[in-house]
């Protein structure tokens, strides 16, 4: 959801728009969507006026065309679902575009809760810990309100598809007064009847909604690390090389597919959140990656990142090989490993080079890789 105007955060671009190390709120948003294995589809709300803001925000993350927002949010929600009616998809789940920190494990954790048997939906939350008073217009407090059992809502909320799309067109015909007392998603759920469960969430996934928020979240630390990676040839015809199949003579043995490419960015990656290296996620002895596509090693690592609030600012390969040539292939390359790490191509490098005959990969025996990963993440 980006089509609101927040008027509380002032400055001269609607907050979604605002720029968060270097990059629109938005971006970084939905870049935690893309990071999340289980979400197959993103569809952003904007508001009509807005379609300059919203090309520039996601550039290159080959999003379908945004849907156009109402007068009130609750009519742009519903605007969004009657955009999937037509693919109905199993379940859906609402963020808002100005919610930038949420983690894929908790977006993960919030679909598991919405699946389970008897339930219509799940609610990111996280239990109230401060102690509540309700006051008069003067400031004068009336009473304690016990906090057990309260908790402060987020985003996202999710819900089985067509349940909640019934719930929204049914609440489109309330009064006004009625319609606007509905604040959430999960509120238009339960006047349906729907049984919504909270999931516990983290304080860190906090909406921007002044420039003050902005401001204490642009604190951020710079880190690097290299990965390496090598293996020797084997009988076959093509080698796999930053996840692009490339004609050779021979292919590249191991115990997956042998990316020698893919593996040294996710070591790389790895060693930024000091979360070991690819063997220790992904033992060799284990029969289960026995020739798995090595994306699934880099995709595993951006979602370790991304879990603790990371972002990735550029990544750097070197291969390392007589033959093949990698540069027929370089911008398939470039292309393939920005669409698995979430990111735009133009930062991904990749460069290739020999080493004048000398050593194993001199004698042709096989391709050596290294890389450098460098990301953003908040200061602990």
């Amino acid at each position: 959801m980006a089509a609101g105007r927040g008027s509380r955060f002032g400055g001269p671009l609607p907050k979604q728009y605002a720029l968060l190390n270097g990059f629109p709120i938005l971006r970084h948003t939905l870049l935690a969507y893309q990071a999340t294995a289980q979400i197959n589809a993103l569809r952003v709300v904007i508001a009509a006026g807005d379609e300059s803001l919203y090309d520039a925000a996601v550039q290159g993350l080959g999003l379908a065309l945004p849907i156009h927002g109402g007068a009130s949010r609750q009519q742009s929600v519903l605007n969004g679902l009657e955009a999937l009616a037509r693919e109905a998809p199993d379940f859906v789940a609402i963020h808002d575009g100005a919610r930038p920190f949420v983690r894929p494990a908790d977006i993960a954790g919030c679909l598991a809760a919405a699946a389970a048997k008897g339930v219509d939906g799940a609610v990111l939350g996280v239990p109230l810990a401060d102690t509540l008073k309700r006051a008069d217009r003067d400031g004068r407090v009336i009473e304690t309100v016990p906090r057990a059992n309260l908790w402060r809502a987020q985003t996202p909320q999710i819900f089985r598809f067509e349940p909640l799309l019934a719930a929204h067109r049914a609440a489109a015909t309330l009064a006004e007064n009625e319609g606007t007392a509905l604040t959430d998603d999960a509120a238009v759920a339960e006047r349906a009847g729907l049984k919504v469960v909270m999931v516990a969430g983290s304080d860190d996934n906090r909406k921007i909604t002044t420039s003050d928020d902005l401001d204490r979240s642009s604190v951020m630390e710079t880190r690097t690390a290299l990965g390496f990676d090598v293996h020797g040839f084997a009988s076959g015809s093509a080698v796999m090389l930053g996840g692009v199949a490339i004609p050779h003579s021979q292919a590249l043995a191991g115990h997956s597919d042998a990316d020698v490419a893919l593996h040294a960015l996710t070591d790389a990656i790895l060693g930024t959140i000091a979360a070991g290296d690819i063997g220790k996620h992904f033992p060799p002895s284990d029969p289960q990656w026995r020739g798995v596509s090595s994306d699934r090693f880099l995709r595993h690592a951006v979602d370790l990142l991304a879990a603790q609030g990371g972002r990735i600012v550029h990544l750097d390969l070197t291969v390392v090989c007589e033959a093949p040539r990698v540069g027929p292939h370089r911008e398939a390359m470039v292309s393939s490993i920005a669409k698995i790490a979430g990111v735009v191509p133009d930062r991904v490098s990749v460069k290739a080079t020999t080493t004048e005959g000398l050593g194993f990969t001199g004698r042709r025996e096989g391709i050596a890789a290294q890389a450098i990963a460098t990301v953003e993440l908040p200061r602990s």
